[in-house]
């Protein structure tokens, strides 16, 4: 792919370059993205809009209690959770005039990633979309050899498998995947994996399994954000131009009319920000990139309903390769990222719509960018893999309680991986598909978190 760098191995590419920890920010950018800033980062949000619900695996129920003797035997006692969520199970005690003891309680695994069916090809940097039909649709990205992908494939929960479903009408990576209301998947922009961006756009229709074009937006543009609105139309945010200028503009698109139309532009140029709906309608846009290398601490608020973007406050920290994430208390939580001086941050933060302020939050149990957020049932953040800054690619992952305002290791994934996606089931799990395995290598492999 032309993005990568053929001649110096590193994160892309066949081989390790162990990133240093006083290279400038242009550098470190350029190690991931190419000098084009380009195909090879999957936005936070494509791997995390759809990312609601779920179950609190850490801290389920214990064993079943064991039976009760037949002459007044005791209950057996509930089994206590093991320190990654498995659950060790106590026998029953003897009835105390001779009743039989009780039976052990189940031994139930939880806070556990297991293994499951491949892919049907390798990918990193690819889309993720939970449809209305409970599948999961997989697009696009780079098979890890330098060639962008147009192919697709489903993911069935109830069948655990992977199928291959029609293929995109370009290939791309880069490109952010987003569902409308009408349930067909809007795929947006991106790299053509010859440095070029790309102002096309395609629609998925499930009922067919085929995807077909829709026009284009006003710009050219990858690594973009793109967030569904409350009146059912998709605001495109900032992103790349494909010769490494960083984004002010942003777009409409309206479904019904199947256009794309200007809209304000953003306070600060930006690409690699994150993009979160926020429960008063307004849409919160956080950090990201200026496109000279330097991370940007700024963030700011979309009104639908005057279209223009104004200045909200900064964050504690600058980062760009952050995960943010809308907490059921109506803040948003902010993650990790690269500070844009070459250092992987573990800090994460808080922002409070009413106040309009983020307040920095517990630290995370790893420093890590690249990683994916999901937001869990019960209120917790579940966050997973990514790169230490330090060439490594992780495969520990850990909880956030927002209760508590602290993070918690939890069980590590099968595979180290980078540029994944994450994406929770209606079953509860999470799917975990794809990435980047750190010396270059896509994966096809997946795995479900329970």
């Amino acid at each position: 792919m032309a993005l990568r760098w053929l001649v110096v191995p590193g994160f892309v590419f066949l081989g390790i370059v162990p990133a240093l920890s006083g290279c400038s920010s242009s550098h470190r950018r350029d190690q991931y993205f190419g000098t084009d800033a380009g195909a090879n980062y999957q936005s936070p949000d494509a791997a995390s809009f759809s990312s609601q619900g779920g179950i609190d695996a850490s801290t389920a129920d214990g064993a079943a209690a064991g039976t009760t003797g037949t002459t007044g035997g005791v209950i057996g006692s509930a089994g206590t959770i093991g320190t990654t969520g498995g659950v060790t199970s106590s026998a029953g005690t003897t009835g105390s005039t001779g009743g039989t003891t009780g039976a052990a309680g189940t031994t139930t695994l939880q806070g556990v990633f297991t293994a499951i069916g491949n892919m049907t090809v390798a990918r990193d940097n690819h889309t993720a979309t939970m449809l209305s039909n409970g599948k999961v649709l997989i697009a696009g990205g780079d098979d890890g050899n330098g060639d962008t992908l147009a192919s697709a494939e489903l993911y069935d929960p109830s069948a655990g498998t992977f199928t291959a479903t029609g293929s995109m009408v370009a290939a791309r990576e880069s490109q952010t995947a987003t569902m409308l209301s009408n349930g067909k998947v809007l795929i947006v922009g991106g790299d053509d994996g010859n440095g070029n961006a790309l102002a096309s756009v395609e629609l998925y229709d499930p009922s067919g399994g085929t995807f077909t074009a829709a026009g284009s937006m006003v710009a050219a543009r990858e690594l973009q954000t793109a967030t569904m609105l409350s009146n059912g139309k998709v605001l495109i945010a900032g992103g790349d131009d494909g010769n490494g200028n960083a984004l002010g503009s942003a777009e409409l698109y309206d479904p019904s009319a199947g256009t794309f139309t200007a809209t304000g532009g953003m306070v600060a140029a930006r690409e690699l920000q994150t993009a979160t709906m926020l429960s008063n309608g307004k849409v919160l846009i956080v950090g990201g990139d200026d496109g000279n290398g330097n991370a940007l601490g700024s963030a700011e608020l979309y009104d639908p309903s005057a279209g223009t973007f104004t200045a909200t406050g900064g964050m504690v920290a600058a980062r760009e390769l952050q995960t943010a994430t809308m907490l059921s208390n109506g803040k948003v939580l902010t993650a990790g990222g690269d500070d844009g001086n070459g250092d992987t941050l573990a800090s994460a933060e808080l922002y409070d719509p009413s106040a309009g302020t983020f307040t920095a939050t517990g630290s995370m149990v790893a420093a890590r960018e690249l990683q994916t957020a999901t937001m869990l049932s019960n209120g917790k953040v579940l966050i997973a893999g990514g790169d230490d800054g330090n060439g490594d690619t992780l495969a520990s992952a850990e909880l956030y309680d927002p209760s508590a305002g602290t993070f918690t290791a939890t069980g590590s994934m099968v595979a180290a991986r980078e540029l994944q996606t994450a994406m929770l089931l209606s079953n509860g799990r999470v799917l975990i598909a794809g990435g980047d395995d750190g010396n270059g290598n896509a994966l096809e492999s997946a795995e479900l978190y329970q």
